[in-house]
C-alpha cells in the first residue's frame, strides 16, 4: 500500500512541476523545423457536436471512455469516398490543433495524473527536443490525423499539404524535417508517391521510426479476429473494452493497409495455423486433429467466415460488422500507391527500427486439445505466436523494407512505442537535425562514444637500451550498465632479436573503471624496452 501512495505521491509533483513550470525555455533561432507525425491511435480526436458546437475528447479518455468511444467513435466504410464515416449524425471528429498541433500527439489524456506515462505518445521526445532549442510553433509542430481512416484518403493528403505549407511559412521558409511514428510513415510515404513536387519543395529529411512498411503480420491478424488494447496495466480497466476497439477496427482502412503484404519476398511468409477438428468419412464422429496453414491471401477466407455473422448494438439498433471486402479492395490499391513511392533527389530518407523484441509473426489459434471446431468461434480463442525479431509490433524485415535509399537504416534494441523515448534515437536525431556540434566519435549503429581523454608519452635512450612508456585512457559512453565491477588486465609481447631488429619486450595493464550511468573509465600504461645487438 506504500509503494502504491508513493505512486500516487510522485504522479501528482510530477504533474504539479509540468503544470506550474516557468522556466524560459532555451530557443535556439537557427534550427530547421521539426514535423512529429504519429502512428495509428497516436492523436486526440474530439467530437464536435453540430447544434451547440461544443468538442469533447473521445481518444483518448481513460475514465468513462467505452460509452463516448462506441457513440462518437464507431463508423461505416464509405466506398465511394474511402473514408469511414461515424455512425453518430449529430456529430463529427476533429483533431485539436492547439501547440502547432502538438497538444494532440503529445499526452493523449492530459487529464490523467496517476499512470500518467501510460498515455503519452510524443511527450519524451517534445521535452528533449524543446531542450535542444526547438520552439513550439516556430521550429517544432505535430500532425495529428483521424487515424480510423485510410493513409492516402484525399482529405488527410489535403491536411498534410497545408500542414507542410503552414510550418514552411512559420519557420521563415526554411525546409521540413519530418519525423513519422509507426503508421505516421505509410501516411508520410502515401503523400510522397502521390505528390512528389509539394514533398520536395518543403521537406528536406524525413526520418522513420518503426514504420510497418511491409505490414504488421501477426498483430495486425490477432486484432481483426480479437481486437486489441492500446493501454495495459490498471488503466485498462477503465478505458474502451477489446471488444468495442474491435468493432470500430473492423471498419478502419488503416488496419486493413497494416496487414501482411502478400507480394512482398518474405524470408519466411507469415501464416495463419488453425488446429481444426475433421469429421470421419462417413460423417459419424471426429477422425482426428490437424494443423491448416493458410499464407495471407489465403487467409482471407478464414477472416470472412469468421466475422461472418459479427453483429454489435448501436444505440438500440443492430448493425452488420463483418470482414469488409471493399475495404480490402481500397487497401490493395494503398499498398500499390505505397509500392510507387520514389524518394525526391533533394530529400534525405533516414530509417529506424527496433529490435531485440520477439514481435508476432506469424498466428495460431487453437492446439490438439482444443481445436477450432466453427470459424465463428475463432474470436474467442486466446491467439498464440510464432515470433521473429522486432520491436515486439512490426517485424524488422517489415521496417526495414522501405524500398527507398536510404541514408542510414539503423537498428534500435527495444519496444514500439518505448523507441520514441529512447535516449540512443536521441542522439541519432541530434546528429542528423545537425543539432549543436556534431560528435565525431558517435557510432550510431553499434551505439557507443570513445572519447579520448589523455595521451601521454615518454622516451629514454641510453647505452644501448631504449624505454618507452606510455599513458592513455578513453571514457567509453555505450548503453550497458551490468558491469559494476572494475576490472584489470595485463598484456606482455617479447620479440627476438635479429641482424636487423633488437631484442624488445613490452608490458602493458588496463583497467577499467565502470562509472554508473554506462561509462566506463579505461586507462592504459605501457613499458617497452629494447637493447640493442
Amino acid at each position: 500500500m506504500a509503494i502504491l501512495l508513493e505512486e500516487i505521491i510522485r504522479s501528482v509533483e510530477a504533474f504539479l512541476k509540468l503544470k506550474n513550470s516557468t522556466q524560459k525555455p532555451y530557443v535556439d533561432p537557427n534550427l530547421d523545423p521539426v514535423l512529429l507525425v504519429p502512428g495509428i491511435a497516436g492523436s486526440i480526436l474530439n467530437a464536435v457536436d453540430h447544434d451547440s458546437g461544443k468538442e469533447e475528447r473521445v481518444w483518448v479518455r481513460i475514465f468513462g471512455a467505452d460509452h463516448e468511444f462506441r457513440t462518437k467513435m464507431w463508423s461505416r466504410f464509405d466506398p465511394s469516398s474511402g473514408k469511414t464515416i461515424s455512425l453518430d449524425p449529430k456529430t463529427s471528429i476533429v483533431v485539436p490543433q492547439e501547440r502547432a498541433g502538438l497538444l494532440a500527439i503529445d499526452v493523449l489524456d492530459p487529464d490523467l495524473i496517476v499512470g500518467r506515462e501510460s498515455v503519452f505518445y510524443f511527450h519524451e521526445m517534445i521535452t528533449e527536443m524543446l531542450g535542444w532549442g526547438f520552439e513550439e510553433g516556430k521550429t517544432l509542430f505535430g500532425f495529428g490525423y483521424d487515424f480510423r481512416q485510410s493513409n492516402r484518403l484525399q482529405e488527410a493528403m489535403d491536411s498534410f499539404a497545408k500542414k507542410l505549407e503552414s510550418v514552411y511559412k512559420a519557420s521563415g521558409e526554411k525546409k521540413i524535417n519530418v519525423i513519422s511514428h509507426s503508421m505516421g510513415g505509410l501516411l508520410v510515404k502515401c503523400f510522397m508517391s502521390l505528390h512528389s513536387d509539394i514533398f520536395e519543395k518543403y521537406v528536406q529529411n524525413w526520418i522513420a521510426i518503426a514504420a510497418p512498411f511491409r505490414g504488421a503480420p501477426g498483430y495486425i491478424t490477432s486484432t481483426l479476429l480479437n481486437g486489441m488494447s492500446f493501454v495495459n496495466g490498471w488503466e485498462q480497466n477503465f478505458f474502451v473494452s477489446k471488444w468495442s476497439m474491435h468493432q470500430l477496427l473492423i471498419e478502419c482502412p488503416s488496419i486493413y493497409e497494416l496487414m501482411c503484404c502478400p507480394y512482398f519476398k518474405w524470408e519466411l511468409p507469415p501464416v495463419l495455423e488453425l488446429w481444426r477438428e475433421k469429421e470421419s468419412n462417413d460423417g459419424v464422429g471426429a477422425s482426428g486433429v490437424v494443423l491448416e496453414s493458410y499464407r495471407s491471401l489465403e487467409s482471407l477466407e478464414v477472416f470472412t467466415k469468421s466475422l461472418c455473422d459479427n453483429k454489435a448494438d448501436y444505440c438500440g439498433e443492430p448493425i452488420d460488422l463483418p470482414f469488409n471486402w471493399k475495404i480490402m479492395e481500397w487497401a490493395h490499391e494503398t499498398k500499390r500507391v505505397l509500392h510507387n513511392a520514389k524518394l525526391p533527389p533533394k530529400v534525405k530518407f533516414y530509417n529506424i527500427y527496433g529490435t531485440n523484441l520477439a514481435t508476432p509473426h506469424s498466428v495460431c489459434y487453437g492446439n490438439e486439445k482444443m481445436p477450432v471446431k466453427d470459424l465463428t468461434d475463432l474470436r474467442y480463442f486466446q491467439p498464440t505466436y510464432i515470433c521473429v525479431d522486432g520491436d515486439g509490433t512490426v517485424p524488422v524485415e517489415s521496417s526495414m523494407a522501405d524500398g527507398l535509399e536510404a541514408v542510414a537504416r539503423v537498428g534500435v534494441p527495444g519496444e514500439h512505442r518505448g523507441i520514441l523515448n529512447d535516449h540512443r534515437v536521441f542522439r541519432m536525431l541530434k546528429q542528423w537535425l545537425n543539432v549543436g556540434e556534431p560528435d565525431p566519435f558517435y557510432n550510431p549503429i553499434n551505439d557507443y562514444v570513445i572519447l579520448p581523454t589523455t595521451f601521454e608519452m615518454e622516451e629514454h635512450h641510453e647505452n644501448g637500451v631504449e624505454v618507452a612508456s606510455v599513458k592513455e585512457s578513453w571514457d567509453i559512453i555505450s548503453d550497458d550498465n551490468n558491469n559494476n565491477a572494475s576490472t584489470v588486465s595485463s598484456i606482455s609481447v617479447s620479440r627476438p632479436g635479429d641482424d636487423e631488429n633488437p631484442q624488445a619486450e613490452a608490458r602493458a595493464t588496463l583497467t577499467v573503471h565502470p562509472q554508473g550511468d554506462g561509462r566506463q573509465h579505461v586507462e592504459l600504461n605501457a613499458v617497452s624496452v629494447s637493447v640493442d645487438a
